[in-house]
């Protein structure tokens, strides 16, 4: 049976980690997800009506992708994701491309996905899923950081990933630890926040439709006849 909602494809990744993966590792898996919500201060994330500085992108087709750019024809989403070879964003990223992007490029919005990691590396999730959006690196995490929404994976999950001779800041060539957590940023042409919704447990994401809802109604109706 299909699966009409992100949470519900997001429920079948961890329903078939449950079937599959050893306990241990299911319960770092877990206990991290945890923990970052407990830790999560939503003070500290970007809001509503929160004025958005110039920043920077990378595009993976090479470039650079602006604020101004970005707003130039009409309001910016900009979703944030961990890496290339996440596999929830591998879940997340085909599902916007469904649900999402044909009806704010209908809208006449921009729709861009974000990670930290360095281009070379991205561009395979573009490619892998053939995404019609632009997917682009935040180069040191510097839009996520001024955004609130990053994170450091705790001792245990360094420890596992150590124990597997992987190392996360490897696998994006950023060096760190650090990465986004889920999050979805729409900007208006003003350079004004108008929609923001931050998940700190990664197997939990925006749906479309409030993300469409917020863009069409920045979107003027059409004059009366």
């Amino acid at each position: 049976m299909s699966q009409d909602t992100l949470r519900e494809r997001l429920a079948a990744l961890h329903a078939e980690r449950v079937r599959t993966w050893e306990p241990a590792a299911l319960k770092i898996n877990i206990d991290q997800r945890a923990r970052l919500v407990e830790a999560a201060d939503p003070d500290a994330w970007v809001k509503v009506g929160d004025k958005v500085a110039p920043f920077v992108l990378k595009d993976v087709e090479g470039g650079d992708l602006t604020l101004e750019t970005l707003t130039a024809k009409g309001p910016a989403v900009l979703i944030f994701f961990r890496f290339a070879g996440c596999p929830a964003c591998n879940i997340a990223l085909p599902y916007y491309e469904e649900r999402l992007a044909p009806a704010l490029a209908a809208i006449g919005a921009t729709l861009t996905a974000v990670s930290p990691q360095v281009p070379e590396r991205l561009g395979e999730i573009r490619a892998r899923h053939g995404l019609s959006y632009k997917v682009a690196a935040d180069l040191g995490n510097e839009l996520g950081r001024r955004f609130g929404v990053t994170y450091v994976a705790d001792q245990a999950s360094q420890d596992a990933q150590r124990a597997k001779g992987s190392f996360i800041g490897d696998v994006t060539g950023t060096g760190t630890w650090e990465l986004p957590q889920p999050a979805v940023v729409v900007i208006d042409r003003k350079g004004v926040v108008r929609f923001a919704d931050v998940s700190p447990d990664w197997l939990a994401r925006t749906e479309a439709d409030p993300i469409i809802a917020a863009v069409r109604a920045l979107t003027p109706a059409p004059a009366a006849v």
